[in-house]
């Protein structure tokens, strides 16, 4: 951690302020993980910090504490505008680019607030005035626990922080398996154990709360995996048909992608959803090693992330999208 940012924020924090904390659209359990946590510190601070959620998020994070005052900006628009631009200070989280929050990215764009980001992703925009960008970091909710330890602000860690923060770290880790783990992760969920986390009742909420009709979206997605061994690949594909017929809920898609990695001998995984109300197929890339798949979203699809972790679109129809995806596949990733 850089000691000039530690330094910076903490002469920020020392008056009460108004802040908005802001998670990136559509937000998993990393991105309202770090957000519920660092709204919970920074009140404990005497600051008044609010949660400002682009748009909904899935069922099985409701649980979580804070939950119950996020402002959804879909919802309340006007109310998201009047706190950003009543804030002294915006925080963005699991996110570097305004683009990942729509419309409230410009909105943010137009305050004068302080912009501070925490994040882990590569290539960050340069929107903000204080930076906390950390790629090698396998999740920001790991992120925000070293920025609470640089502060010396551990003793604030309480029972809901701490289960906030094991959350995003649990999800955005693919429950401790992914090559971003390190020591230093374990190091701080065995601390979030001492604070309070309760690491099974976490994990039964996210894990095992399934919808009947998100086990039969399972099974159609299954199904539908196609292997190409040429390249090392498995491949799922879901119409909004199959998700109509399964009555899809935000979040019964998550961690579907995954399975194609389960496989022996595949290095590529990826998942294609059609959202035909929004006019285009989503991506959730995955990959083992050193296989850039971030690099192959930005180039094809629109997207990035991480190396073994990617997203992107295409606005094409899903039987032209698999096709174009096959295509570039090979040409990318063919020879290596």
């Amino acid at each position: 951690m850089i000691e000039a940012q530690l330094h910076q924020l903490t002469q920020w924090l020392n008056v009460p302020t108004k802040m908005v904390i802001i998670p990136h659209k559509s937000p998993d359990g990393d991105a309202m993980g770090s957000t519920l946590a660092w709204q919970n510190v920074m009140q404990q601070l005497g600051h008044t910090a609010t949660v400002l959620a682009p748009n909904h998020y899935p069922s099985f994070l409701h649980w979580m504490p804070g939950h119950r005052d996020v402002v959804i900006y879909e919802d309340e628009e006007e109310k998201g505008n009047k706190l950003v631009a009543d804030a002294d200070f915006i925080f963005t989280l699991d996110f570097n680019t305004l683009k990942r929050i729509d419309a409230l990215g410009e909105r943010v764009a137009e305050s004068k607030a302080k912009k501070i980001m925490i994040d882990h992703h590569q290539e960050p925009d340069d929107y903000a005035d204080l930076m906390f960008s950390e790629p090698t970091i396998g999740s920001t909710c790991e992120l925000v626990y070293q920025i609470i330890e640089g502060l010396n602000k551990v003793d604030l860690i309480n029972k809901e922080v701490a289960a906030c923060i094991y959350t995003g770290i649990l999800t955005d880790t693919g429950s401790f398996r992914f090559p971003s783990v390190t020591a230093n992760t374990h190091k701080a969920v065995a601390v979030l154990l001492e604070r309070g986390a309760n690491h099974s009742f976490i994990h039964e909420q996210i894990k095992d709360s399934a919808r009947p009709d998100r086990l039969k979206l399972l099974g159609i997605a299954l199904q539908n995996m196609v292997f190409l061994n040429d390249v090392n690949t498995a491949y799922i594909t879901l119409s909004q048909d199959e998700l109509d017929a399964c009555n899809f809920q935000k979040g019964d898609s998550e961690g579907f992608v995954n399975y194609g990695l389960s496989v022996a001998g595949i290095q590529i995984a990826v998942l294609m959803i059609e959202y035909r109300n929004e006019g285009v197929v989503k991506f959730s890339f995955r990959s083992k090693g050193d296989v850039a798949v971030n690099t192959f979203a930005k180039t094809y699809f629109e997207g990035g992330g991480h190396i073994n972790a990617a997203g992107g679109i295409s606005k094409r129809s899903l039987a032209k999208t698999e096709a174009y995806f096959i295509e570039s596949l090979r040409t990318f990733f063919g020879n290596s």
